[in-house]
């Protein structure tokens, strides 16, 4: 039995006005750059409802009634999905920032189980709120929708014309997801790799040189950029995370319903109308009693505890929504119906194994992500090994090779989902798949929070000068919540690859495309262009992600060397909140260029060239950009972790590690000092180990997460417009001007 750790160190008056002030200055940081952001947005949600209600306002052809009013309709579904995503992101960040405080004052009163239940009640608030939102909000517009087409869920036509006005609330919602994950992704990691730069390599040269300073941490307060660094785990990790998976939400529920209203034997029943609001409400109870386990059953009592339980976590709560799954599937659809283009009957029970697909897909996705971006396994200790060897080039070798690799096994997890999915219930069943990697979005989401929470709480302990333990529990806390970040990306891009196809199965039921034959011209041709976008995308991000970094470095440059006292002295303190203002402004100018990018593309491509042509487009981003997606997010999760690996504990453990046998040698002397030799190779490996870590932060929290949302959005906007594009027989209007 563990004896759980209790601290009690003591906190002074000092430094708990520091810790306040600190915790004060990055919730000014992260609701001013919330707020800019959010002006940006509601430009956008103007301008782009304008746009949507007369694309689809007009007449579609002769003899049919105007859609003005199912135009509308789709406007403020748009609007409404807009609304909550940007409620959830605020909601998030609210709650990132409220906890991280109390997170430091836990572990330095308590030691780590209080720190841990502290750090995770913060999550839980924020993936319950998050969820229990979103069904709700769409429950009610549902239901009011009903009010203006009362002839659905017994009239096909009138259904089917609702739940296609109802997919603008994932169109909405993921439409603020894209801001919220590229703006602030671009935040987060331009504060971050300039913070790393500037603490680590820009005081290793020639600016330490002439001031007389060695590298410091890059959560030491001397440094400026060190609350801007602090401002983008809440506004990045947490409030664009939120919106992210808020979007896949949405956009997964809009999938399932679209498809189902084709279906003569599911829309004529509100229960089978209503699957993916069920099955996330009887997620939320799930998720809520798998969340007592960690709070109240198992709880932790030293460092390797904490791991543990979060994993405990995703493992409690698939096993618990599976019996649950059934039951609802077996009583709330029909025993048998069917779905086009399916001849055959299809049972309740075939789409229990459709959500269980999706739900343990997600689970193994989730576990070989850790595998690869976890330093307790061989493929990061490798890297981290690289590092001693052969230095920076052979870490970034090591790490794209790492990363090409993750990609086989989830992508064999996803086409074997698919397989089986279609085979059963067409894309109906797609669809329930990726409601399965869903169903548990309260606890993933209560765990991605987690990590983020606990990196302020360590950056807040060290900048309030507290004992050195405090630090080391709140780096035991937030290493955990490391792996299982990257454990959340994983189901995220997993969902993301079944969302984007249910919709894509949605968008050519809805055009009437009966196969997508990759052999014809204008199909092929859309589908190396879109398998070039997420490049394309990645490009934009990664390269936004290095000038904003450059122009933080320049300012944390600047005031070094106008005021030398700030690293010399602990009398002057540095001026964050123009590191802050640098990074607001960079990310917000930069996040357009790529929003256009997917907003646009598939606007363009059904008007102009036609719905083959898109159909394509949607193929080729949804292939490419999971792959680019899994293997950007774990490469900097490796390198990442690797730098850990060698920075975290003992240092010996550089030299301990046996690559071979994947151990460390126990009869190294642990009170033995590093020889002179061996901390040469120490430092350069550190230097190693901090290169590819910048290198891989773009990657893994910037241009990897937010190719979830290029691959979901370009499908939602397209089942969106799809009443208003070209009908399959009259081709793109580029198309008509040639060929006339």
């Amino acid at each position: 039995m563990n004896v759980p750790f209790k601290s009690k160190i003591e906190i002074t008056p000092e430094q708990n006005e520091k810790i306040v002030t600190i915790y004060n200055s990055i919730t000014e940081g992260a609701e001013s750059f919330l707020w800019k952001e959010y002006q940006y947005i509601s430009v956008f949600v103007v301008v782009f409802s304008i746009l949507l209600f007369v694309c689809l306002g007009p007449p579609p052809s002769k003899g049919e009634e105007s859609r003005w009013m199912q135009a509308l309709f789709t406007v403020i579904a748009f609007v409404v999905g807009s609304i909550t995503s940007v409620v959830a992101g605020y909601i998030g960040m609210k709650v990132g920032v409220y906890s991280n405080a109390r997170v430091t004052v836990a572990a330095a009163r308590g030691g780590y189980g209080p720190a841990f239940v502290t750090g995770f009640k913060g999550g839980v608030v924020m993936g319950f709120a998050l969820v229990a939102l979103g069904v709700l909000v769409l429950f009610i517009l549902i239901n009011c929708f009903n009010l203006y087409w009362p002839q659905a869920f017994s009239d096909a036509k009138e259904t089917k014309i609702m739940y296609e006005a109802i997919a603008g609330y994932g169109l909405g919602g993921s439409s603020v997801a894209l801001f919220g994950r590229v703006g602030g992704g671009i935040y987060t990691k331009a504060a971050d790799v300039g913070a790393d730069l500037c603490g680590k390599v820009l005081l290793d040269g020639e600016v330490g040189k002439q001031l007389g300073v060695s590298a410091i941490d890059e959560d030491d307060p001397r440094n400026p950029a060190v609350i801007a660094d602090n401002v983008g785990d809440n506004v990045g990790d947490i409030a664009g995370m939120g919106a992210d998976l808020f979007g896949s939400f949405a956009e997964g529920s809009c999938a399932a319903m679209v498809i189902a209203s084709q279906s003569p034997d599911l829309f004529a029943y509100w229960t089978s109308m209503s699957l993916p609001l069920i099955i996330s409400s009887v997620g939320i109870v799930v998720c809520l009693i798998t969340s007592f386990t960690a709070t109240h059953m198992c709880i932790v009592g030293n460092d390797k505890d904490i791991e543990v339980s979060l994993k405990r976590q995703i493992n409690v709560s698939t096993i618990l929504i599976t019996p649950v799954a059934f039951i609802v599937c077996y009583y709330f659809l029909p025993a048998s119906f069917t779905i086009a283009p399916k001849p055959e009957p299809v049972k309740n029970w075939y789409i229990f194994c459709c959500f269980g697909c999706g739900l343990y897909s997600g689970l193994i996705i989730g576990n070989i992500t850790e595998y690869f971006t976890s330093h307790s396994y061989t493929p990061v200790r490798e890297v981290a090994f690289a590092c001693r060897k052969g230095g920076a080039a052979t870490n970034i070798i090591y790490g794209l090779a790492l990363g090409y690799k993750s990609v086989i096994i989830p992508c064999f997890c996803i086409a074997a989902t698919i397989y089986v999915s279609y085979s059963l219930a067409a894309m109906f069943g797609i669809a329930c798949a990726a409601l399965g990697i869903l169903s548990t979005l309260s606890i993933g989401l209560t765990i991605d929070a987690y990590g983020p929470i606990c990196d302020n709480a360590g950056g807040i302990a060290e900048m309030a000068e507290l004992d050195k333990k405090v630090r080391e529990m709140t780096d035991a806390l937030d290493a955990a919540g490391n792996t299982t970040a990257a454990i959340g990306k994983g189901f995220a891009i997993g969902s993301a690859a079944l969302v984007s196809l249910a919709l894509f199965g949605a968008f050519v039921t809805t055009v009437g495309l009966q196969q997508v034959d990759i052999l014809q011209p204008f199909e092929f041709a859309g589908l190396l262009v879109g398998a070039m976008l997420p490049y394309w995308f990645s490009a934009m991000t990664v390269k936004s992600v290095g000038k904003a970094a450059e122009a933080m470095v320049e300012e944390v440059k600047r005031q070094w060397l106008a005021n030398p006292e700030i690293l010399t002295t602990n009398n002057t303190p540095p001026d964050y909140h123009s590191c802050i203002a640098i990074s607001t402004e960079a990310s917000l100018r930069e996040m357009i260029a790529p929003g256009a990018l997917v907003m646009v593309t598939p606007v363009l491509v059904g008007f102009l060239l036609g719905v083959q042509c898109l159909a394509g487009v949607l193929a080729g981003s949804l292939v490419s950009g999971v792959q680019v997606a899994i293997s950007a997010s774990n490469t900097g999760g490796a390198w990442d972790n690797a730098k850990k690996f060698i920075t975290s504990g003992d240092k010996r453990n550089l030299f301990k590690y046996d690559m071979d046998t994947n151990k460390l040698f126990e009869n190294i002397d642990e009170e033995g000092k590093l020889s002179q030799e061996e901390e040469d190779i120490y430092k350069e490996a550190k230097k190693a180990a901090v290169i590819g870590d910048t290198v891989g932060d773009p990657l893994k929290d910037t241009s990897g997460p937010s190719l979830n949302i290029l691959i979901k959005l370009s499908a939602i906007i397209s089942v969106v417009l799809a009443p208003s594009f070209p009908s399959v027989a009259d081709k793109g209007y580029l198309v008509q001007l040639f060929s006339s």
